[in-house]
């Protein structure tokens, strides 16, 4: 995959500031890395990946990443990343009274503790694809990539205080995902 979005360019897609070869050698493993995170998927976040660099392939006046190549290229990944979770998500949804006896029993015995804490991170990933495009951005940056409120703040050009009010907002919603799961009463 990582040749096949090294070699588009090489066809041709001139660009003004850096070019998409260095680009991509630059921060590739970034945005491999923040899918991966998102996603929980290795080939997700190779989607990732390509559907990042070839979204810069076929872009009109260039890469047009002069002045933050890092923080862009980031929330593209996160954004892409939440996109295949959505997909995902509409393509197989099954009721979650159709799982509930199965999830329970599972949840009830110690020895599928490693089980239950990979249904949980399914579930997490699930639920995001629920909440608003910018809140589930802003809890992807948060807990699954690391940074703080003021990072987040800066990054998407907002203030802490609303930063900390979506993540507020999505801990709910999560928590009343992962309380289904176990099948505790919300």
């Amino acid at each position: 995959m990582r040749q096949a979005a090294t070699s588009v360019p090489a066809g041709g897609a001139a660009a003004e500031g850096p070019d998409l070869d260095e680009v991509f050698r630059a921060h590739h493993r970034q945005v491999f890395q923040s899918a991966m995170r998102i996603t929980g998927n290795a080939s997700d976040a190779e989607d990732v990946l390509q559907t990042v660099f070839l979204r810069l392939v076929r872009r009109d006046g260039g890469l047009g990443l002069n002045e933050s190549p890092s923080s862009y290229l980031h929330r593209a990944a996160v954004n892409a990343a939440l996109d295949i979770m959505r997909r995902r998500r509409n393509a197989r949804a099954t009721p979650l009274d159709d799982v509930a006896a199965a999830l329970r029993d599972h949840s009830a015995r110690p020895q599928d503790d490693a089980r239950l804490d990979v249904e949980i991170g399914e579930r997490v990933r699930a639920a995001l694809t629920d909440l608003n495009p910018r809140t589930a951005e802003v809890f992807a940056l948060r807990y699954f990539e690391g940074f703080d409120n003021h990072e987040i703040a800066t990054l998407l050009g907002t203030s802490k205080s609303t930063v900390a009010v979506m993540l507020h907002r999505a801990r709910l919603r999560l928590r009343e995902a992962i309380r289904e799961l176990a099948g505790e009463m919300p």
